[in-house]
């Protein structure tokens, strides 16, 4: 069964939603212990990095060791930048650190194609490009269109598995094994989320 973290920053009731319409079994565990009868993890996420501090020593060490048994771990826009080192929003607070790298704020006032302002949040929709072929994104074609709302983002590394670019080039999604996540919300963006759930759900988490 699933377990959906919830650490206060996350937008559960859409995920949830979305798993149920795929009808994944998952639950929300009050306590890290609970982890231990996880067959799959998704960290969700919005808003300010330094909300991932409540994932405290407890937490991380509890989703650490379910890594350590083979355990999927999927994490979702602010869920995925935890999976890295850290972030500039909160130098502070450390990540998870099973990837590589630091999170950066996007550029404001970048020139677009036609001379047009990046503004910063980028909210909206935008397109994937997929620089190889991976179990999460099987089926999703080049150039497919996704929801994203993040003043942050993870740098390019060797686990990308899609990039878009605002301002500058970024992950978009990343996988390495067991270990996944995505910038963008699968679980508002249509049909091309739900295929990505259900990939992840499939292949990981079944």
């Amino acid at each position: 069964m699933i377990a959906l973290v919830d650490y206060g920053a996350g937008n559960l009731t859409s995920v949830r939603k979305a798993l149920a319409a795929l009808g994944a079994r998952f639950w929300t565990p009050a306590t890290a212990a609970e982890l231990e009868a996880a067959t799959a993890v998704i960290v969700p996420g919005v808003g300010h990095f330094s909300a991932t501090a409540a994932l405290d020593d407890t937490w991380r060490a509890a989703i650490l060791e379910a890594i350590e048994r083979s355990v999927p771990l999927l994490g979702i826009c602010v869920g995925l930048q935890w999976l890295f080192e850290g972030s500039t929003e909160a130098p502070g607070v450390a990540g998870l650190g099973v990837m590589r790298g630091i999170c950066r704020r996007l550029p404001d006032r970048s020139s677009g194609a036609e001379g047009q302002t990046i503004k910063v949040p980028h909210v909206g929709w935008n397109s994937l490009a997929l620089p190889r072929v991976t179990r999460l994104l099987a089926g999703v074609p080049e150039g497919a269109q996704v929801y994203f709302t993040h003043s942050y983002a993870a740098p390019l590394v060797s686990a990308t598995a899609a990039r878009t670019t605002y301002g500058t080039t970024f992950s978009a999604a990343v996988e390495d094994g067991l270990i996944a996540g995505v910038q963008f919300h699968p679980e508002k963006s249509g049909d091309v989320g739900l295929r990505i759930l259900r990939n992840w759900v499939r292949d990981y988490a079944d």
